[in-house]
């Protein structure tokens, strides 16, 4: 028999938050912010702002060899692989994650994917706590859907871009490796 432990009333939960409410999050509905991150464009279901920043959860639709460079950060990120296939890169050792799979990356661990499959591939990404989803706004180029074409920024334009990461990577606990 598994013993279950009791709760006193000292340890009990918190009363319910009155001034938080139900989210519900259609990737395609109107106000989902929707950015383009290297050639991808992720969409904000649920924000840090709606969980008290607990979490964030993103949409993301990564073209056929995109995904980002090796990195590392000090919060949990979770993906669910939707639609395709990634090669995943966790502390230098690949692996191959088709549709259905689920991966999570312990806080701190080096990582990286990229998109094999030949098309755009689709996965839910899970951080917690929440925060970026504010760093994916701030460096991002905002797009009017989650299927249109991401924009074709200038050189110029990547290259502000590129200095505005570096940046903000301190701030959002993020820092760039080599694996």
């Amino acid at each position: 028999m598994t013993n279950i432990p009791s709760h006193s009333p000292s340890a009990s939960i918190p009363a319910d938050d009155l001034n938080r409410s139900l989210t519900v999050a259609d990737p395609d509905g109107a106000g989902v912010p929707h950015i383009s991150v290297a050639g991808g464009t992720y969409t904000i279901l649920v924000s840090g702002a709606q969980t008290a920043g607990r979490y964030c959860l993103v949409d993301m639709l990564v073209p056929a060899g995109g995904g980002p460079p090796p990195h590392r950060h000090d919060f949990e990120e979770m993906f669910t692989l939707l639609e395709g296939e990634l090669e995943f890169t966790f502390r230098g050792k690949s692996h191959r994650v088709r549709a259905g799979s689920t991966l999570n990356v312990p806080a701190n661990a080096p990582h990286a994917f990229k998109n094999v499959s030949g098309k755009t591939a689709r996965m839910l990404c899970m951080c917690t706590p929440a925060g970026q989803d504010e760093f994916f706004r701030e460096v991002g180029f905002p797009v009017e859907g989650r299927t249109s074409p991401p924009p074709k920024p200038t050189p110029q334009e990547i290259a502000e871009k590129g200095q505005l990461i570096a940046a903000l990577l301190p701030k959002y606990r993020t820092e760039m490796v080599k694996m």
